[in-house]
């Protein structure tokens, strides 16, 4: 299984939809809590499915339960917490939310998770992807 990941923060919407196309996922699957950013327009939850099925022929999922609570976040960044507090009650709450058990293997096999960070180190993206090849192993997880 092939699990993709891509953030779209400092990236134009040819890069990123090009990347996307290119890559070879099916389906976008939305990890981010609140999809109405404004960071980028294309990405905002009532254009981005449009723009996906037109430019790259790919679904659109919205798992707003592979995201962080809003708590979590909050404390990241607005507290200006520690990357490693995050990731350890993140994981947490994935264990908590046993989502090796509630996401469907087909929506995430050769999907691409979605979510704002331009880099995957420092992103609940990865630690998702992460997590569900950990558990349900045979995962290649591709950073776009």
């Amino acid at each position: 299984m092939r699990i993709f990941t891509i953030g779209f923060t400092k990236k134009p919407a040819e890069e990123f939809f090009s990347r996307l196309c290119r890559s070879g996922a099916r389906r976008i699957v939305d990890v981010r809590l609140n999809n109405i950013s404004q960071l980028a327009g294309f990405a905002k939850r009532d254009d981005l499915p449009y723009f996906l099925r037109e430019i790259c022929a790919m679904e659109y999922v919205h798992r707003p339960d592979l995201a962080p609570t809003q708590e979590i976040l909050d404390d990241y960044r607005k507290r200006k917490g520690e990357w490693a507090v995050y990731e350890r009650e993140f994981v947490e709450l994935m264990r908590h939310r046993a989502i090796e058990k509630t996401v469907p293997k087909e929506i995430v096999a050769d999907g691409c998770l979605l979510c704002s960070e331009d880099k995957p180190h420092h992103c609940h993206r990865r630690l998702v992807a992460e997590y569900l090849g950990d558990r349900w192993g045979d995962v290649e997880v591709i950073h776009l």
